[in-house]
C-alpha cells in the first residue's frame, strides 16, 4: 500500500511539473525558461530534479549541444589548461555527425549527461515521440563514449511528464541549472558572458553554458571559449573551485 501510494504520488508530482511547463512554452517564452516558470525547488526535490552541486567549495561547468567540431575542441583547450572538470550534456544527432569528438570528451575525464536526440521543446511533443527521443540518444551517447548516461537535462530546461517518468524509471538525475550565461545570443560578448554566469553564483552553483552553435547565433562557442578563463578566475578569487556534477 505504501509503494502504490508513493508511486502515485510520483505520478501526480510529474504531471504538475509537465503541466507547470506548458503553459509558458505554449505561450512562446524564449530559451531558457525563466526562473519563475519553474516549480517550487520542494517539488523539483520531491521528484530528484538537481540545480546544484554538493561539492564543498565547488561549482559545477556543464555545457549542452554538443559536441560540435570547433566550439567543443576549443572549450576542451581551456579546460585542460585549467584542470577543469565539467559536464557536457550531448545531443545524439550531432554525437552521430561526430563520435570521435564525442569520444574525446569522455577520454578527458569529463562527465557525459543527455541532453537529447534533436533539440525540441517536449511540450510540444507526444509522450511516444518523447521517449523515442530519448532512447535513441541516450543509445547514440553510449555506443560513442563507452558510458551509459545517468545525468539527463532536457531542451530548453523544460521537462514534462514523459520525460521526468523516463528519467525516474531509469534511476537518472536530472539536472538543470542555477545560473547561465546567454552565451546563445547573438549580442552576448565574453565579458558579458562571465558577468551574467558569475553574478550571484557560489558553492553548489550550477552554471549553464554551450559548446556549439548548432541551435544557437553564429560562432556563439566562440565567445563561450573566450569566457571561460574568466569565469574560472573570477570563482577561484572567492575561493570555489570547479567540481563534478
Amino acid at each position: 500500500m505504501a509503494s502504490g501510494l508513493a508511486g502515485g504520488l510520483a505520478g501526480g508530482l510529474a504531471i504538475a511539473w509537465g503541466a507547470a511547463y506548458l503553459l509558458p512554452a505554449l505561450a512562446g517564452v524564449g530559451y531558457p525558461v525563466p526562473a519563475l516558470a519553474r516549480p517550487a525547488a520542494a517539488l523539483r526535490g520531491a521528484l530528484g530534479v538537481r540545480d546544484s552541486t554538493a561539492a564543498p567549495g565547488g561549482y559545477a561547468l556543464t555545457f549542452d549541444d554538443g559536441p560540435h567540431p570547433q566550439g567543443t575542441a576549443a572549450v576542451l583547450e581551456v579546460l585542460a589548461r585549467e584542470r577543469a572538470p565539467a559536464t557536457f550534456f550531448l545531443v545524439g544527432e550531432q554525437v552521430r555527425r561526430d563520435p570521435g569528438l564525442a569520444r574525446e570528451i569522455a577520454a578527458a575525464g569529463h562527465e557525459i549527461g543527455l541532453h537529447c536526440d534533436r533539440h525540441r521543446n517536449l511540450a510540444r511533443l507526444a509522450p511516444w515521440q518523447v521517449r523515442a527521443d530519448i532512447e535513441r540518444a541516450h543509445a547514440t551517447i553510449a555506443q560513442a563514449t563507452g558510458r551509459a548516461p545517468t545525468l539527463y537535462r532536457p531542451p530548453y530546461g523544460i521537462l514534462n511528464a514523459a520525460a521526468l517518468r523516463i528519467a525516474r524509471a531509469r534511476g537518472w538525475r536530472v539536472v538543470l541549472w542555477s545560473h547561465w550565461g546567454l552565451d546563445w545570443r547573438d549580442d552576448a560578448t565574453p565579458l558579458s558572458i562571465a558577468a551574467t554566469l558569475t553574478d550571484g553564483a557560489g558553492e553548489g552553483s550550477v552554471l549553464l553554458l554551450h559548446d556549439a552553435d548548432h541551435y544557437g547565433a553564429p560562432c556563439s562557442w566562440r565567445r563561450t571559449a573566450a569566457a571561460l578563463p574568466r569565469v574560472i578566475a573570477t570563482l577561484a578569487h572567492a575561493g570555489l573551485e570547479p567540481a563534478p556534477l
